[in-house]
């Protein structure tokens, strides 16, 4: 059972009502106390699905108290131990549909997740020294023929965050999310780019080798893995898990295709250079759509309607424009066979 902490700190004159809010929540336990003569705080012990459900609720009661602060974190045992709760009926029909996605899969808030996203989303020197390794590793590994190897360059995985948070943005209308996400994908891949491209240029290549071929030969298949890959990705970041639980998954639809056409550009190699490419850009493309779509399919949704309207129209905007190049890539693909 995944349990969170909140710590709701507020105005001592709201004691009474967030207590009784936190009454009307189906919280395990809560504990008030006064800390000052100006603030109070509440602990409050719940399970991870329902943490949205409070937090919306705290917002919702207090939309403009600038001395409200919640403070969320993950609970990784508690003493003695907490009985799994009985599974209830759902008889009210008329119940909130986004609380009740949440619970019914088990994913984390909305808060918790754009912050994980958002942060990984960030264009800093540790995510550049990490694209820098892991394209290192991906081009040993692909030079080597060593599939051990790349498996370690995708555990790496630089470039799942900033691709979450392009298909998380487009799912919430985040303007500003999806800028970050773009510059921070762009920078990361134009340095793959001039890595492996350097690489290839000093170094040996076999454009025989077998994980290189496999990243030339685009097919349908490559689609389907992708698509698979993007599912993954973002249902694991709404659970919560590692990214390196998850690295493997959509670095292995990324990553390699990528340095493989640097490698490739290197030698001169052209025509297997842009097939390598087109697989980049086509697991790209999936990655991002089923993203999109898992993030709605699990209830991802902005808190305020206004907030709902735009980013169903930016949701519209991004599938339509994904699911076009997909289609025209499914075309080239047919072409080219």
């Amino acid at each position: 059972m995944a349990l969170r902490l909140l710590q709701v700190i507020f105005p001592v004159e709201h004691k009474d009502e967030v207590e009784q809010l936190l009454h009307e929540q189906d919280c395990l336990h809560t504990w008030t106390a006064v800390l000052d003569e100006d603030l109070a705080s509440s602990s409050i012990l719940l399970m991870t699905e329902k943490t949205e459900t409070v937090t919306d609720a705290i917002g919702d009661r207090f939309p403009d108290q600038e001395k409200f602060r919640i403070i969320l974190s993950p609970v990784e045992a508690t003493i003695p131990p907490l009985e799994e709760p009985e599974d209830e009926s759902q008889d009210d029909t008329e119940a909130d549909s986004e609380a009740d996605t949440q619970q019914q899969f088990g994913r984390v808030s909305r808060e918790e997740l754009y912050n994980d996203v958002a942060d990984g989303a960030r264009l800093t020197i540790n995510y550049l020294l990490m694209v820098f390794l892991s394209t290192v590793v991906a081009a040993i590994g692909l030079l080597r023929n060593d599939v051990a190897v790349i498996i370690g360059a995708m555990v790496i995985a630089p470039l799942i965050k900033p691709n979450m948070a392009m298909a998380l943005a487009a799912t919430l209308g985040d303007l500003k999310l999806l800028g970050h996400a773009l510059r921070t994908n762009g920078v990361g891949i134009a340095l793959i780019v001039v890595l492996s491209v350097a690489m290839g240029i000093m170094i040996e290549i076999d454009p025989e080798a077998e994980q290189i071929v496999s990243r030339t030969d685009v097919g349908l298949e490559n689609i389907g893995l992708a698509l698979a890959a993007g599912s993954a990705g973002a249902l694991s970041i709404t659970m919560g898990v590692s990214t390196a639980l998850i690295g493997v998954m959509v670095a292995v639809a990324l990553l390699p295709p990528l340095v493989a056409a640097g490698l490739l550009a290197g030698k001169g190699l052209s025509v297997l250079a842009l097939n390598a490419l087109f697989l980049f850009l086509i697991n790209t493309i999936s990655v991002n759509l089923t993203g999109i779509a898992t993030f709605w399919f699990k209830g991802i949704r902005p808190r305020r309607w206004w907030e709902a309207e735009q980013a169903r129209r930016a949701m519209r905007i991004a599938v339509t424009v994904w699911i076009s190049l997909l289609v025209l890539a499914v075309v080239i693909i047919f072409f080219l066979k």
